[in-house]
C-alpha cells in the first residue's frame, strides 16, 4: 500500500479531529529538497508530485511571506529538532495559503538528521478543531451532566467526574466494561437495548428513564434521564455513543406527588357528588365503600353503630364495647377477601379490648403498614377471621373511624392486597378524608331520617282520621306521602258538617317540607274547623287563615281550596287561594275543571277572596286535589289537567276506584310532592267512609 494510503486510512479508521483533517505529508532530504509529496498535499496546494519534487521547500513559501522563517523552521527540524508553526504558502492557483505545519527530523544513527518530515494542515480547519476539542474537553470536565463515550460494543471508553460521582465508581471502573457489569441494579438491559437501536438506525434517543441504585446511594431507588447520540467517523460510519444523563430523583418525586395530588383532589371531587346525595343511611355507606376501591384500597368494609342503623340515639360511650352494623362493602363479590368478611346487615359485636373498639375510643386511623402473624395477635384472640385474610393476601391493613359533629357514628376498614406496597401517612390521610366526608352525610342521613320520621308522624295525626260527611254526600280521600328522596310537605284535605245538612269540602297545601310545613299544615287545619263550626262566610274564613299565618315568625304561603255544598239543592259556593280548581264530573258525562278566580295563596296578603256560585246535577262528582297529582316534570300543566278530565268521564264507578285510578295513572312510582285527594259524590243516597 501508498505510504500516503496508508497515513490516510490509518486517520480515517482513528476517528475524531484525526479523521476530520486532511493532513499533507512532505519530505524533504537534508538540503531541504522535496523528495516525497503525497496526496493530500496535491490536493491542499494544487501543485503535482512531478511539479514539485526536486524544489526546495522554501520555494512554496508565499512571494510576499518572510522566507527565512520557513527556512529557519527547516533548518532548526533539520538540525534534530521538532518544530511547530504557522507559515503562508503559495497555492499553485496564485492565492496564498495559510498553513499550521508540524516538521520532524529523521534521524540517522551514524550522521544525524537526514530527512525532514513535514506534516501540513489548513490553519483555519486546525484552529477550528482545536477550538472544538477545547470546548469538548471543558464541556466533558466541568458540565454537571454524567458523559460517557461508548464504543461500538457498547463498552465504556471514558467517563466524565460527574458520572463518575452520580455511579459512585472511578472511571477506570467503568473503561472496558459494559453498562451491566458497570451497575447490575439498574435496567441496563433497558438502556443497552436503546443504544444498539442507535448504532445501527442513527436516530438519537432523548429522554429514556435510568432507575436503580447505583453505589453513590445503594438505600435509595433515583431516576435518570438519559439520551444518546451516534459518533460517526466521516465516512458516516458508526464509532461509537456519546451518552448524557441528568438526575431527575427530585423532580420525578415532585411529580409523582403532584400527580398524586391531583388524583387525591379527584378523588376527593368524586366524592363529594356521589357520597351522600340520596340522604339514605345504606346507600351512603355502600357509596364510601365502592369509591374507595380500588383508589385506596382493595377491599373496604363500612360498620355504622348498631343503634343509629335503628334510628336511635348514637349512646351513651365504648367503655361497655361497641355493636356495628355492616351497611357498605364492596367488592360484593368476586373478591376472596371479603367473602371472608361479615356481610352486609350483618351487626358485630367487639368487646371493650378489641381493636375495633380502641379504634372507635381514639378517634384517629389505626394503620398496620405490614400485616403478619404478630400485628394480628391482638384481634385474633377475638375472631379467627384476621389469620384467614392474612392467607389471602392482605398484607396492609388501616381502620378509620368515621366521626361527625363531635359524634362517632362507626368505622370505615381498608385491606391492600395488591403488590404496590403498604399503606402510608398519605393513604391514612386520604382515608381520613373520604371517611370525614361519609361521615357528615351518613350523619346527616341519620339527623333527615330521624326529622323525616317526625314530620311523617306529625302529618299523619294532623290529616283526618274519620271523615264522616253529612247525608247525601258520598266521600273517598287519598293521601299520598313523597317518595324517600324527598321530605314531607304540608298537604291536608277534610271534611266538615255544617249547620243547616250542609258541609265543607277543603284541601290545602303548605308550601314547603319538613317538620316546619307539617306543623302549620295542622295549625291551619285546626283553624280552619274552629271557624266552620261558626258558619262564617268562606272569604271571611280565608282571611282569619291569613292572619294565622302572619302570626309565624317566618313567613309561610299556602294554596287552599274551600267548598260549601248543600247536598239537597247540589248548591256549591267555591272560594280559591291560590290552589288548582275543582274537576266537576256530571251524571251524563260531562267534565270540566270549574272557572271561578284562582285567587293568591294565603300569606301573600292585601288580596280580597271571590266566591264562585254553582249548581250541580244529583250525583255529580266533585273532585280536589294538590298539585303532586297534576304537576310532572317536562310535562305541560295542562295536558295534566286534560288528562285528568279524561279519567273522570266515568263518574258512576265507585269513588274508592276512581281514586285508585287516579293516582295509578298520573303520579309515577316515585312521587316528587305528596299528594292529597278528595272525592264526593253530591245528592248521593250512599254514604261510605
Amino acid at each position: 500500500m501508498p505510504f500516503e494510503e496508508l497515513i490516510s486510512g490509518a486517520a480515517q479508521d482513528a476517528g475524531g479531529w484525526l479523521g476530520a483533517l486532511p493532513v499533507a505529508l512532505v519530505a524533504t532530504s537534508g538540503d531541504g529538497t522535496i523528495v516525497r509529496w503525497n496526496h493530500t498535499a496535491q490536493e491542499l496546494l494544487g501543485y503535482t508530485p512531478p511539479q514539485v519534487l526536486g524544489r526546495h521547500i522554501a520555494d512554496l513559501l508565499h512571494p510576499g511571506a518572510d522566507r527565512s522563517l520557513g527556512r529557519a523552521l527547516w533548518e532548526t527540524a533539520a538540525t534534530g529538532r521538532g518544530v511547530m508553526g504557522t507559515v503562508t504558502a503559495w497555492h499553485r492557483d496564485g492565492h496564498p495559503l495559510e498553513l499550521e505545519i508540524w516538521a520532524c527530523p529523521v534521524l540517522d544513527r551514524r550522521h544525524g538528521a537526514s530527512a525532514v518530515l513535514v506534516f501540513a494542515a489548513d490553519a483555519h480547519a486546525t484552529r477550528r478543531i482545536r477550538g472544538s476539542s477545547a470546548i469538548w474537553d471543558g464541556l466533558f470536565a466541568r458540565s454537571p451532566v454524567g458523559i460517557a463515550v461508548l464504543d461500538t460494543q457498547l463498552r465504556f471508553l471514558q467517563v466524565n467526574p460527574a458520572l463518575e460521582a452520580m455511579n459512585g465508581l472511578t472511571e477506570s471502573a467503568h473503561v472496558g466494561r459494559r453498562l451491566a457489569e458497570v451497575l447490575p441494579e439498574v435496567n441496563a438491559g433497558e438502556m443497552e437495548e436503546a443504544m444498539g437501536r442507535l448504532l445501527d438506525t442513527g436516530e438519537p434517543v432523548l429522554g429514556l428513564r435510568r432507575t436503580g441504585r447505583t453505589p453513590a446511594d445503594p438505600e435509595h431507588d433515583r431516576v435518570w434521564s438519559c439520551s444518546y447520540v451516534r459518533v460517526e467517523d466521516p465516512g458516516g460510519r458508526p464509532i461509537g455513543v456519546i451518552a448524557s444523563l441528568v438526575d431527575i430523583t427530585e423532580q420525578q418525586r415532585d411529580h409523582t406527588e403532584a400527580e398524586a395530588g391531583r388524583r387525591r383532589l379527584a378523588l376527593l371531587s368524586e366524592a363529594s357528588v356521589r357520597i351522600g346525595a340520596s340522604l339514605d343511611l345504606e346507600r351512603t355507606a355502600q357509596e364510601l365503600a365502592d369509591l374507595a376501591v380500588p383508589h385506596v384500597a382493595d377491599a373496604v368494609t363500612v360498620d355504622i353503630l348498631d343503634t343509629l342503623s335503628r334510628g336511635d340515639e348514637p349512646g351513651m360511650g365504648l367503655a361497655g364495647g361497641i355493636a356495628l352494623r355492616r351497611l357498605g362493602k364492596a367488592p360484593l363479590t368476586g373478591s376472596a377477601v371479603t367473602h371472608i368478611l361479615a356481610p352486609l346487615g350483618r351487626t358485630l359485636t367487639f368487646p371493650a379490648a378489641a381493636p375495633y373498639t380502641q379504634a372507635l375510643a381514639d378517634r384517629q386511623p389505626f394503620l398496620i403498614a405490614h400485616l403478619d402473624e404478630r400485628a394480628i395477635a391482638p384481634a385474633a384472640r377475638y375472631s379467627a377471621k384476621p389469620a384467614q385474610l392474612l392467607k389471602t393476601g392482605v398484607h396492609s391493613f388501616m381502620m378509620v373511624p368515621l366521626v361527625a359533629r363531635d359524634v362517632v357514628l362507626g368505622v370505615a376498614t381498608f385491606y391492600r392486597t395488591r403488590p404496590v406496597g403498604p399503606f402510608g401517612p398519605a393513604d391514612a390521610t386520604l382515608a381520613g378524608e373520604l371517611a370525614a366526608r361519609a361521615a357528615i352525610s351518613i350523619d346527616n342521613a341519620r339527623l333527615y331520617q330521624r326529622e323525616h320520621e317526625t314530620a311523617v308522624v306529625l302529618q299523619r295525626s294532623m290529616l283526618p282520621q274519620h271523615v264522616t260527611p253529612p247525608p247525601g254526600i258520598e266521600i273517598a280521600h287519598r293521601y299520598l306521602p313523597a317518595s324517600d328522596v324527598n321530605e314531607v310537605g304540608g298537604d291536608w284535605y277534610d271534611v266538615l258538617p255544617l249547620t243547616g245538612g250542609k258541609a265543607a269540602l277543603l284541601i290545602g297545601d303548605v308550601m314547603g317540607h319538613g317538620i316546619a310545613a307539617a306543623a302549620v299544615m295542622g295549625r291551619l287545619s285546626a283553624t280552619v274547623r274552629a271557624l266552620a263550626r261558626l258558619d262564617m262566610p268562606p272569604t271571611a274564613l280565608l282571611h282569619h287563615l291569613e292572619a294565622t299565618l302572619a302570626d309565624l315568625v317566618e313567613p309561610m304561603l299556602a294554596t287552599f281550596l274551600y267548598i260549601v255544598c248543600n247536598p239537597a239543592t247540589g248548591h256549591c259556593s267555591i272560594t280559591r287561594a291560590g290552589h288548582p280548581p275543582p274537576a266537576v264530573a256530571e251524571p251524563d258525562g260531562t267534565v270540566y275543571l270549574v272557572k271561578t278566580p284562582p285567587g293568591v295563596p294565603l300569606g301573600v296578603g292585601g288580596i280580597d277572596f271571590t266566591t264562585t256560585d254553582i249548581t250541580l246535577p244529583p250525583g255529580s262528582l266533585l273532585v280536589l286535589y294538590t298539585d303532586g297529582l297534576i304537576e310532572a316534570r317536562s310535562r305541560d300543566i295542562d295536558e295534566r289537567l286534560n288528562e285528568l278530565t279524561r279519567l273522570l268521564t266515568e263518574p258512576q264507578r265507585p269513588l274508592d276506584h276512581l281514586c285508585d285510578s287516579l293516582i295509578t295513572h298520573l303520579v309515577p312510582a316515585s312521587a316528587d310532592d305528596d299528594i292529597a285527594l278528595l272525592a264526593a259524590r253530591i245528592g248521593s243516597a250512599k254514604r261510605t267512609v
